[in-house]
This record gives C-alpha cells, sequence and structure tokens, in this order.
C-alpha cells in the first residue's frame, strides 16, 4: 500500500515570519557607571571627575556600545554625561545615556521605527516567541503597533503554534 504525501501545511500557509531577534543591537555593550567616579558615594566633583575621565583608558571601548549611567542614588549634573560622551564617542560604536538594558530597549525601538514595512501589507504574520537573546516586551508593543495597520493578521509564537493577536474583519473594522 503506498503511503499517502506528507505536506507541510505550515509552509504552505501563506503565514510570514518576522523573528524580533534579528534586531538585536550589534556589537558589545560595555556599562560605564558613573558611581565609580562619586565622592563618599553621593558627589561628582568636577575637578576629579576630568582627571579620572582623562586617565581612563578609553580604547577599551573601540567598537562598543557604551552606556553610560549611575546606579547609585546620586544627582549626576548633565554635563557628566557630555563629558563621558566627548572621551568615549571617538572609539565607542554608540554611546547612550541609560543601563545597558535600556540601551537595547531603545535600539530595538529604533531599528523598528526604521523597517520598511511594505513586505508585510495585508499579509498574515506570525511575531516569533523564542529567542536565545532577551527581546524587550516594548519590542512586541511597536512592532504590532507599526503592523495593526497594514497586515491581515498578527499572530505571536511559532507557525505551528500560535496565539492570535490581531484580525482584520474588513477594510475598516478591526478586532483584537
Amino acid at each position: 500500500m503506498e503511503q499517502p504525501e506528507l505536506v507541510n501545511r505550515v509552509s504552505r500557509s501563506g503565514l510570514v515570519t518576522i523573528d524580533l531577534e534579528a534586531f538585536y543591537p550589534e556589537g558589545e555593550i560595555a556599562p560605564f557607571d558613573l558611581k565609580d567616579y562619586l565622592f563618599m558615594g553621593l558627589i561628582l566633583k568636577e575637578k576629579d571627575f576630568r582627571e579620572a575621565l582623562k586617565a581612563h583608558d578609553w580604547a577599551q571601548y573601540s567598537g562598543k556600545n557604551v552606556a553610560v549611567f549611575c546606579s547609585t542614588d546620586a544627582i549626576i549634573p548633565m554635563w557628566a554625561y557630555m563629558l563621558v560622551t566627548a572621551y568615549a564617542a571617538p572609539y565607542a560604536r554608540d554611546v547612550f545615556q541609560g543601563t545597558p538594558e535600556q540601551f537595547v530597549e531603545a535600539a530595538f525601538l529604533k531599528k523598528l521605527a526604521a523597517l520598511d514595512l511594505s513586505p508585510y501589507q495585508g499579509k498574515r504574520l506570525v511575531i516569533k516567541g523564542c529567542s536565545t537573546r532577551p527581546v524587550p516586551s516594548s519590542a512586541y508593543v511597536e512592532i504590532t503597533r507599526r503592523l495593526q495597520p497594514i497586515a491581515l493578521s498578527i499572530m505571536y509564537g511559532e507557525p505551528c503554534s500560535t496565539v492570535p493577536v490581531y484580525k482584520r474583519l474588513s477594510q475598516t473594522s478591526v478586532q483584537p
């Protein structure tokens, strides 16, 4: 007896998968914590800070994304972030004010804002759920917000097992 032909229904479904992990920022993220430059853990002394920045090995940030932040509850003057940026920028891929996690989130949102949506017009989309690197929840919110006006449907997960998020009922009405 002849075996029936196996049919890959997922590949024939017309689903388009978007893997948000592909938008993960390139390059290593190097934290630069200003707490290490505070006098008594509270105050940033300009003269001491300037001397410390001059003596700092900025070449260690070559090609890296530098996330400048302060992990203690100290008031940091804006010029301090500007000084670090002035020193780091000639070496770094990017300089960002915030924690490494905030950098990742901002980088995702920046890339998603620049995404050409035309290939997704009128398509059934699956936003991939599993990834090896952390994808911030704000990226899922942003991709949904941007795609909803143009997509036929948006699902979350894997093509073989999805959670419906949005489905266009007609040209004018929408339903979550």
